[in-house]
């Protein structure tokens, strides 16, 4: 594949570059002085909820779209970003907004041209490389070759998808992505304690293969992740720390969550301290995450590489139907498969999972003795 002389980037607007749902619950627990106030986690989807929280809509005025503040970071990231990429803006707004939506945006980042600005409804006709959108209806239609979301937490169930928490973690996968184009160096991991990260569909032999590198090698320490899914040990024989709903947001507010996800209704999500308490230890982490997990780490940690364990569908099917999963659950992972396969441009390496056993002998092989294999 031959690198692309530039990349092109369309990134959205409400609650991407400016506050859309939190300005209107400010606004929202200013006027009706809720007890307790309304927060943005009681908008868990987009549009009327039939609760409380569909008092926001009354908020979208000509004034709310003129004084929409600017999400901290914003400015500088669109600057770091059209140092990298072409940047467009693809922005839904009412068609008698978009005089005030076109002003704002030409005034709070003027390195977009003014000719980059779409405005409407059609975020799948616009071609680019990439698109950048809290919005997951947007990510699903987008015809772009790496639709990404921000998770908030009106997407948080949301799965098999790319997705990023942070404007850094967005730039890395930038990174990542521009990297792909061009040939792979060889790499593996150094002399420091590193970072193994298992990734690619469900069914495909991830936590397999996780096992067997365990038994194989001490050199390895096994991630625990977080959940506020008190069954979900039970159910995979893998081991969790266990939150409640409060405490897992209060974690991922206070920033010790370097990456959360949603998954049928519950929360997971890892924690920076045990990573470097792991690598403290003089052990390489191994983990099992999705591919925005892995991004995540990429972002907050050095000397992180990154494997996509490959089946066929038919063998991914055939273990996703035998999962003790429910069926919407079953459905979703099932869709999800053929953007989960798209991930494997991304990442460091590919090994297939036919045999866990001989899988994880060649990680063994190739990564801790630095020999590149892919």
């Amino acid at each position: 594949m031959n690198r692309k002389f530039r990349l092109s980037t369309a990134l959205d607007i409400d609650d991407l570059l400016m506050e859309c749902i939190p300005y209107a619950i400010r606004l929202a627990n200013e006027k009706y002085k809720f007890d307790p106030p309304l927060t943005i986690y009681e908008v868990n989807r987009w549009g009327k909820l039939g609760t409380r929280a569909d008092v926001i809509f009354e908020f979208f005025t000509p004034e709310f779209f003129e004084t929409q503040p600017v999400i901290k970071g914003a400015k500088e990231f669109v600057r770091k970003l059209t140092k990298m990429t072409e940047v467009y803006v693809s922005t839904s707004v009412y068609p008698e907004y978009m005089s005030i939506r076109a002003k704002r945006i030409m005034e709070e980042f003027p390195e977009i041209p003014q000719n980059h600005i779409y405005l409407g409804a059609g975020k799948d006709k616009i071609d680019v490389d990439i698109l950048f959108d809290d919005g997951m209806h947007n990510v699903f239609r987008s015809n772009a070759a790496y639709p990404i979301l921000m998770r908030r937490p009106w997407n948080q169930d949301a799965s098999g998808m790319l997705a990023v928490n942070t404007y850094d973690e967005f730039l890395k996968l930038v990174e990542v992505i521009a990297d792909s184009y061009n040939p792979k160096p060889e790499h593996g991991f150094n002399d420091e304690p590193g970072i193994l990260v298992l990734v690619g569909p469900s069914g495909g032999g991830k936590n397999e293969i996780a096992r067997q590198l365990m038994k194989k090698s001490r050199a390895f320490h096994k991630l625990t992740s977080y959940t506020t899914d008190a069954t979900v040990g039970m159910q995979s024989g893998e081991q969790y720390h266990y939150l409640s709903v409060d405490a897992f947001h209060q974690m991922c507010e206070n920033g010790e969550m370097f990456e959360s996800t949603m998954y049928a209704g519950h929360h997971y999500g890892s924690c920076k301290k045990d990573v470097e308490e792991i690598m403290a230890s003089g052990k390489h982490v191994l983990t099992v995450m999705d591919i925005c997990g892995a991004m995540s780490l990429k972002t907050h940690f050095p000397n992180v590489t990154t494997i996509y364990v490959q089946r066929d569908k038919q063998a991914l099917l055939e273990n996703l139907l035998t999962k003790p999963l429910n069926l919407d659950e079953k459905i979703r992972r099932i869709m999800s498969l053929e953007a989960e396969q798209k991930n494997a441009d991304i990442c460091d390496y590919i090994i297939s999972g036919d045999d866990p056993q001989q899988a994880a002998k060649e990680i063994i092989e190739s990564l801790l003795k630095k020999k590149r294999k892919r």
